[in-house]
């Protein structure tokens, strides 16, 4: 069977290819991919080739094909896998296999399973792993988007707090109480507001600050106050732009007793030391921003960390588990991580996408693999919508859908556009 996939050959050397798949082994499954969204880790192995940890050192002579957060369906499956996996079902995977203590990972690694394909061959060891992963959604591009919901989901978990006298440390985020999510009215950000307020262990007050008001707006118009309080949490979006003192402010919401848990969502020095002088009595600072500066600091208050016992976690990426909560909460209805998705494209425009993606404005860049499609952002839908009926049809439908991509939208999308040549 022929494939199209991107390609990655060297630094800044991506190819939109079409190749021939082997046939499959005895211990592999045959797979269409239909949505994959492009993330900056992808950037990274782009511009970086082999001197990316994950990218073998001879990618000039066999190439891998990039993307690690898609879905798709199961064509055929080898006789090893047939008690578990069949044709037609859907699936997503979790590219972090941590094979035999191997880095190499889907969508950085590989010849025959990546992303950005239209057909590809999933091997023995992501099964192994269980990381192939079933996904019984509506719409394929909440499969897509299991994989940044599931560091989301890792980050909450990888947060712990102890007990006076003990030398327990227990996971995850402090229910009932006290929680900040900074500079956090980018996409990511959005997905952890919407994972705080409807997963069981909840806090009951959270504050989310930014720069800018119109993500902060934008925010609260996707997930409103109104919807916080349904779920039994105090949501408020604070600009902290031009404030004096934002610490001092931030204290002020919580009667100045501090934070619990507080997740720095960008690498910024002042943002940092922002979220440690909020911390309460035994709060955890979450650092989830990925700075890229290898020597990025910031100051951290040992003196609390002695007699208040804060203390700092950083998370990159989430594991099986995190992948499968985030699905079956997007399966259930419980999480919509559809405000994350900024732009669509289709296959011929990952080379492009990729190489510039700290350029482009926006939340996710979602490309569906079986069509050719310009990348657009959403917000264009309408204007370009002017002069073609396939955008003025996808604006009628996302505008009724408070301006986010949906089921109905990517159904509509591969009826109609054009395949991929």
């Amino acid at each position: 069977m022929k494939t199209k996939a991107v390609r990655l050959y060297g630094k800044n050397d991506l190819r939109l290819e079409e190749f021939e798949l082997p046939p499959i082994k005895d211990d592999e499954i045959l797979a269409q991919v239909i949505s994959d969204s492009i993330c900056m880790s992808s950037y990274k192995a782009a511009i970086q080739g082999k001197d990316h940890k994950r990218v073998p050192d001879d990618v000039e002579t066999n190439p891998v094909i990039i993307g690690h957060e898609f879905c798709g369906v199961i064509l055929e499956v080898g006789k090893k896998w047939q008690h578990k996996f069949k044709p037609g079902q859907k699936f997503s995977i979790q590219p972090a296999l941590n094979y035999k203590g191997s880095l190499a990972a889907p969508g950085y690694s590989y010849k025959y399973i990546g992303g950005s394909a239209t057909y590809i061959i999933i091997p023995n060891e992501v099964m192994e792993m269980n990381c192939l992963l079933e996904y019984n959604g509506e719409a394929y591009f909440y499969g897509s988007l299991a994989e940044p919901m599931s560091c989301i989901i890792g980050a909450f978990h990888a947060s712990y707090h102890t007990v006076p006298g003990k030398y327990v440390h227990n996971m995850g985020i402090v229910e009932g109480g006290n929680m900040a999510i900074l500079a956090g009215a980018g996409p990511m950000g959005l997905g952890a507001i919407d994972y705080a307020i409807h997963r069981d262990k909840k806090p009951r007050l959270l504050v989310v600050t930014d720069i800018d008001q119109a993500r902060l707006q934008r925010a609260s118009e996707i997930i409103t106050v109104e919807e916080a309080v349904r779920n039994g949490v105090t949501l408020k979006y604070i600009n902290t732009s031009g404030m004096d003192n934002v610490a001092e402010y931030l204290m002020s919401l919580t009667d100045g007793r501090g934070y619990d848990d507080v997740f720095v969502f960008a690498p910024v020095k002042s943002v940092v030391e922002i979220g440690d002088a909020i911390l309460a009595r035994d709060g955890c600072l979450n650092f989830f921003a990925g700075p890229t500066d290898p020597n990025f600091s910031a100051q951290i208050n040992f003196y609390n960390v002695h007699y208040a016992s804060t203390h700092v976690v950083g998370t990159s990426g989430g594991n099986t588990e995190d992948m499968i909560e985030a699905l079956q909460m997007m399966e259930k209805g419980l999480i919509n991580p559809a405000a994350m998705i900024t732009h669509i494209g289709g296959l011929n425009s990952v080379v492009d996408t990729t190489l510039n993606l700290p350029k482009i404005p926006g939340g996710k860049k979602l490309i569906y693999t079986n069509i050719e499609l310009e990348l657009t952002a959403i917000s264009d839908f309408k204007e370009k919508g002017k002069i073609d009926p396939l955008f003025a049809e996808l604006a009628r439908i996302v505008e009724k859908n408070n301006g986010l991509w949906c089921a109905e939208a990517e159904k509509y999308l591969l009826a109609h556009a054009k395949p991929i040549g």
